[in-house]
């Protein structure tokens, strides 16, 4: 068995919760340098979370942004280099 899998329903939605308010706090993270090293950012996030609860895609990225997302993206979102589109292109193949 899968060590994860004995992480019981209340500690991992506390865990994902304290996960959810980090990445609020630390919007100088943009989601192309998440996806480029971890191959998942915010948007990818909030997919899961609205496959998981049955939700609209854009009610869940506003819980996981905590407002609309284009308000973030307005506040928070620069142009993306072509270094950090090439790093996530060649990170998000190993997510295959």
């Amino acid at each position: 068995m899968d060590r994860l899998d004995s992480i019981d329903d209340a500690a991992a939605a506390a865990a994902f919760r304290r996960l959810v308010v980090h990445l609020r706090h630390r919007s100088d993270a943009q989601n192309v340098d998440l996806m480029g090293l971890a191959g998942f950012c915010r948007n990818c996030l909030s997919d899961w979370v609205a496959e998981a609860g049955g939700f609209d895609k854009d009610d869940a990225r506003q819980a996981i942004y905590g407002m609309p997302y284009a308000q973030w993206k307005a506040q928070h979102q620069g142009d993306a280099t072509p270094e950090q589109l090439e790093r996530m292109a060649e990170s998000v193949k190993k997510n295959a």
